[in-house]
């Protein structure tokens, strides 16, 4: 408790191109155009192969790609084969790690939606993307977002390993912090980390309880 009192409290670090402010718009800025870029990648993925049934198995390799990529690892070697002049290879792990909650959940949103309901669709003569976004969307959408929570959450917590290749974040803190033994500043860094991704979930359960129809979360209730 101390070090927190120790960190939190010394205002060297509420200013200054090293300070908590500039640090975290930093790790934002990492998160955010990765989490933006996996989107682009597996929203329009996800829902195609959702509606169409073509390319499940990209599906499942992404899925099973998740559980084995070695972020830290992909950032080295990228790294070493890029160099450090920009950002980039951050983003290409953070994207890559980013991407697979979103695409399995966008495929199994819009396949789990009731054959009925598809059926209905149809014979009130909707057209196959009318379908998709009047239909299948909005019923898929706590499914889709829980995806888009998963990945944004687990790219803020991972984004601190931009400060193992000398780029800025939240993670300078930690790395820096256990470089020199300053724990006060490890702490302090790890407990930023984690209220970052807690209000990243608090602003989703927000985002779902705004953009979810309440029947479609009635029914996700009863399920």
């Amino acid at each position: 408790m101390n070090w927190l009192i120790d960190f939190f409290g010394d205002l060297a670090n509420w200013s200054g191109p090293e300070g908590i402010p500039a640090r975290l718009l930093e790790h934002l800025e990492f998160a955010g155009l990765s989490l933006l870029l996996a989107m682009l990648i597996a929203l329009p993925l996800g829902l195609w192969i959702g509606h169409t049934g073509r390319g499940a198995l990209l599906v499942v390799l992404s899925a099973n790609a998740a559980r084995a990529l070695p972020t830290l690892g992909l950032l080295v070697l990228i790294v070493l084969l890029m160099g450090v002049g920009t950002i980039v290879p951050v983003l290409i792990p953070l994207v890559a790690l980013a991407v697979p909650p979103i695409l399995v959940n966008t495929y199994e949103g819009i396949r789990g939606v009731d054959p009925d309901l598809r059926d209905a669709a149809y014979g009130m003569g909707l057209r196959g993307g009318q379908v998709l976004g009047r239909v299948l969307v909005p019923v898929a959408l706590p499914l889709i977002l829980l995806g888009l929570r998963l990945a944004a959450i687990q790219v803020v917590a991972t984004a601190t390993v931009a400060a193992y290749v000398g780029l800025g974040g939240l993670g300078r803190y930690i790395i820096d912090g256990l470089a020199t033994k300053n724990y006060p500043s490890t702490i302090g860094g790890a407990v930023l980390v984690a209220l970052l991704a807690l209000i990243v979930q608090l602003g989703f359960d927000l985002v779902q309880r705004i953009a979810v129809s309440p029947g479609v979360s009635r029914r996700q209730d009863i399920r």
